[in-house]
């Protein structure tokens, strides 16, 4: 059995029992009937694509490309498919057991320790469409003044 088949075979069932409880029917029940083909029919497909879009990095345009959907399709495949696959993994007992809303709250988490070690790799994200949105979004890294 390959290094990946293992975790699989424990994610997929709990994926799939996380998108029944959260829809009340498979995906495959919940398609419409539209002149479309779909491009995702399966729980299983749904767990391909969101674990492949978060490991990708790819803008909701180019993601659509690649899976043959439009932006928008992509984005709320996504979303879904995240949502789900949180479900998932908090019942797998494999979620964070907090979250961290303000700076006391991870001084707390944190408190006593010596060391700390992030990861502070940039991460590209879509560009937001309100100017504000864009502002707050903006490093200024590429502001080059001559």
């Amino acid at each position: 059995m390959g290094k990946f088949q293992q975790p699989v075979k424990v994610l997929l069932p709990r994926f799939t029992e996380a998108y029944f409880a959260q829809y009340q029917s498979a995906l495959a029940d919940r398609k419409v009937d539209a002149k479309i083909e779909y491009c995702i029919n399966s729980e299983e497909e749904l767990l391909l694509f969101t674990l492949f879009s978060l490991k990708a990095g790819l803008t909701y345009d180019v993601l659509g490309v690649v899976c043959g959907m439009s932006a928008s399709n992509a984005q709320r495949n996504q979303a879904i498919g995240v949502e789900t696959l949180g479900r998932t993994l908090a019942g797998l007992g494999h979620m964070p057991k907090r979250k961290l809303l303000d700076v006391k709250d991870f001084e707390s988490l944190f408190q006593g320790e010596d060391s700390l070690i992030m990861d502070a790799t940039e991460q590209h994200i879509q560009r937001p469409g309100d100017k504000q949105e864009q502002k707050d979004f903006y490093s200024g890294k590429k502001n080059f003044t001559r």
